[in-house]
């Protein structure tokens, strides 16, 4: 499938895909190096962190973080936008 065939609304969707793929790829990242700091400040450790074991194999659902730093982002964004 060609540039041709796409037509303009199919580059810019595709082109926006990518950039939301490499946000989330920074963001990812970015998780990644920062989770030994975030875990000795708490975090992954908060009531509704679920941890538990299945078929031999430990998952970890951290809910609670992960609602905690979404309100921390969007309080960030909100801030950064002024």
């Amino acid at each position: 499938m060609g540039a041709q065939a796409l037509g303009a609304a199919g580059l810019y969707t595709c082109g926006l895909m990518i950039r939301w793929l490499i946000v989330i790829f920074l963001a990812l990242l970015l998780v990644n190096g920062l989770h030994g700091w975030l875990q000795r400040i708490g975090l992954g450790r908060l009531p509704g962190d679920f941890r538990f074991r299945l078929f031999g194999k430990e998952f970890f659902l951290p809910v609670a973080s992960t609602v905690l730093l979404s309100v921390v982002a969007a309080l960030i964004a909100r801030f950064v936008k002024l």
